[in-house]
């Protein structure tokens, strides 16, 4: 039997995500993620590798958009078999991929309208990816499982999920393919890799052996501000943007990082290290994932465990406001003084986040504070980096607010963390595969692991094929 790994996507570049392990009998996808970098965007659009109704199987790692948000797309265009998940995980993929059939439908008709304005023509036609009604057709397959269970998957391959601490719900998974000369060759799939000791989610389970290794670098050359830092840097741009009299905007994902923020700003609040300000989150998705926190005590960590003892919900606010509704959305607007406003998506590619950017950029008063990653060629990658003008909804824009960004939030373990993730392998695997990194991050850690480690390692390219067995 041969057993076959082909990179669909998170090679050579940060979204994307998406792996095919093909064996004799079967077929499994390993996440069907978006793109998100500028560049690579059409990719979403292109006929899948392999037809969708010949895999039997997805699993999927967490809920991010870059990992799930094409699943619809993969059912719309033939996949009927079952998507294989936590609970936590298909109950925020859900949202997630709701609010991404949203977002198009209404890009699609803001494209339009403004093309009409601009005397333009696309040489596209004017449809988003998919609609509400291919997400109701994927949630139909999917099928939780719960952590550590070995699961059946497909015709001779037994899946086992572990915390992964990277969001709620997040799973490392290893796969393990039945031989026919009798013993087995197993496939860790790293997902995004978590870091320890954050607050509300447990830390990083372990694996402690596979034959084989596909491990995450989007920080594979970095290493990450200490989260203890967090708070102090965090009440310094809030209070020197309180006495400019701006606004702290800050693009974050609606996944952890949202609720990672309410629980820092809650715990400087109960110290009177920050003022009382108008804290919005602009999300619904947000909103709604803050929900599904609330039905799953079971994976919160001691600390919160702790807290909510004392009747303190870690995800909550003293007069947070949730802004639910566009009108809502646009009052905000017309607030006087310092608001915070919390809103998504993470790397400014769509969603509310755009028109708090586009009306703050350009006041000096004002901070755009980024907390998580931004992947190359994406709007919040284009601030970052200090670009000027900045473009936002077609229109050029003086960028002038301060710009600032704490690594400490970032969810996604940093190289130190990444290497303490694997070093739970006792035995060391056949071969590596470095993925979901930027090329010289990805290429970088691989050097590292096998200078290291001595591990056999490689940075696979797009559509790339391995024989594994």
């Amino acid at each position: 039997m041969s057993i076959k790994l082909k990179f669909f996507g998170a090679a050579g570049n940060v979204t994307g995500s998406c792996y095919l392990l093909e064996t004799d009998g079967s077929r499994i996808l390993i996440d069907c993620g978006m793109y998100q970098e500028r560049a690579l965007q059409g990719r979403n659009w292109d006929r899948f590798p392999v037809p969708p109704e010949t895999i039997d199987a997805v699993l999927l790692t967490h809920a991010h958009l870059d990992h799930c948000g094409r699943l619809p797309k993969l059912v719309k265009e033939g996949f009927c078999g079952k998507i294989f998940c936590t609970p936590a995980t298909a109950d925020i993929a859900e949202i997630i991929m709701k609010d991404a059939a949203f977002i198009q439908a209404e890009d699609v008709k803001h494209k339009q309208a403004r093309h009409q304005r601009q005397g333009k023509k696309s040489p596209h036609p004017y449809e988003p990816l998919y609609t509400q009604a291919d997400v109701d057709d994927t949630l139909s397959l999917f099928s939780p499982v719960d952590y550590k269970i070995h699961v059946p998957v497909a015709k001779g391959i037994i899946a086992q999920f572990r915390e992964a601490g990277h969001i709620f719900g997040s799973a490392n998974i290893r796969v393990t393919v039945g031989l026919p000369t009798g013993r087995s060759c197993s496939v860790l799939f790293s997902g995004d890799v978590g870091r320890w000791n954050l607050p509300i989610i447990n830390d990083p389970d372990q694996f402690n052996e596979a034959d084989y290794v596909l491990v995450e670098s989007t920080y594979g050359d970095r290493l990450h501000g200490e989260t203890k830092d967090i708070p102090e840097k965090l009440a310094d741009i809030i209070n020197e943007t309180n006495r400019a009299g701006g606004n702290v905007v800050i693009p974050s994902f609606a996944v952890e990082r949202t609720q990672e923020l309410i629980y820092h700003l809650n715990t400087l609040l109960r110290e009177d290290r920050i003022p009382h300000l108008f804290t919005f989150i602009d999300s619904p998705m947000a909103i709604k994932v803050t929900e599904v926190f609330k039905n799953y005590p079971e994976l919160y960590d001691e600390e919160a465990k702790a807290l909510m003892a004392k009747g303190i919900a870690p995800y909550d606010l003293p007069g947070l406001m949730m802004s639910s509704t566009v009108d809502e959305s646009k009052a905000i607007n017309h607030i006087k003084g310092t608001a915070i406003i919390i809103a998504g998506s993470g790397m400014c590619t769509g969603g509310r986040i755009k028109h708090h950017l586009k009306n703050n950029i350009s006041r000096s008063e004002s901070t755009i504070l980024f907390v998580g990653f931004q992947a190359v060629g994406t709007l919040g990658r284009v601030i970052l980096d200090g670009t000027d003008p900045v473009r936002i909804f077609g229109e050029e824009h003086l960028l002038r607010a301060r710009i600032e960004r704490i690594s400490g939030f970032s969810a996604h373990a940093d190289q130190h963390e990444l290497l303490r993730w694997l070093s739970g392998l006792k035995t060391a695997p056949r071969r590596v595969f470095v993925t979901h990194g930027e090329p010289e991050s990805a290429k970088n850690f691989a050097n590292l692991l096998e200078e290291k480690n001595n591990w056999n390692c490689v940075v696979p390219a797009y559509l790339q094929e391995f024989i594994l067995d």
